[in-house]
């Protein structure tokens, strides 16, 4: 009896612990989210002119009824030096019909990216999933992240409004428990990154293998981050979440996303 009586109140003991850390990782995530997400800048870090030029890689698979809509947001990014690497993982994929044979890259399904990152031209390289929505200045703020002693920039992932029970499963659990975990985690410098919006130093990569480094694995935004923080540079968030907008979602891709 004295030993249940004692379980039970190391039980109450964890169980206080945990709601204690919970609401501490909570409170956290709001104050960083009031002090840093979506803020407006009363100064500019550089002039506009000077910003340094990016390579966007693009990796496609298929064609979901958000596609387009999500590509041409890029191609209206106010930003005066970048290029748009599309690649996919073969030359019949449904996505080579929306932009043409001649304008993409065909490669295996996580290598798909070596083509375009071998021909990048700049210094910058942004991988940016095929079903994010960005505005007009989201390149500029995450090149105004990438100060001196960055290596890495990435967004906070969330999801746009869209219509449905898992659209709206999908906007809660990016709204509530994820970020709480995601932000806390980099508030007390453990390295938490996901790799659907990520800014990354080009020569960095270079040295740790370049990107076929990271094929090996299927968590490679993971190993990238780490590679990187292993070389000494920081990391930043940007102001501006990496706003996910897929036109295909249900249960059991959210779900299927969950387990991978």
């Amino acid at each position: 009896m004295a030993l249940l009586e004692l379980a039970m109140q190391g039980l109450a003991v964890f169980g206080f612990i945990l709601f204690f850390v919970l609401w501490l990782m909570h409170f956290m995530s709001i104050i960083y989210v009031r002090l840093h997400l979506h803020r407006k800048r009363s100064e500019v870090k550089q002039p506009f002119l000077q910003l340094a030029g990016v390579s966007l890689l693009k990796p496609l698979k298929g064609v979901d009824p958000n596609l387009i809509s999500n590509l041409e947001t890029f191609f209206t990014l106010d930003y005066p030096k970048y290029e748009i690497l599309l690649c996919v993982q073969d030359q019949d994929d449904p996505a080579v019909d929306v932009w043409g044979k001649e304008k993409l890259e065909s490669n295996p399904k996580i290598n798909n990216l070596m083509p375009g990152y071998e021909g990048a031209k700049y210094g910058l390289v942004w991988i940016c999933d095929s079903g994010i929505r960005v505005k007009p200045d989201t390149l500029t703020d995450l090149t105004h992240q990438m100060t001196e002693k960055v290596g890495l920039v990435h967004g906070l992932p969330y999801v746009a409004d869209r219509q449905g029970f898992a659209a709206t499963l999908e906007q809660v659990y990016f709204g509530t428990s994820h970020p709480r975990s995601y932000i806390s985690a980099n508030v007390t410098g453990i390295k938490c990154v996901t790799g659907m919006s990520c800014l990354m130093r080009k020569d960095v990569l270079d040295q740790a293998g370049g990107l076929v480094a990271f094929a090996q694995y299927i968590a490679e935004d993971y190993f990238m981050a780490k590679a990187i923080a292993d070389r000494g540079w920081k990391f930043s968030m940007a102001t501006q979440v990496a706003m996910q907008n897929s036109g295909s979602y249900s249960i059991g891709q959210f779900q299927s996303r969950m387990i991978r």
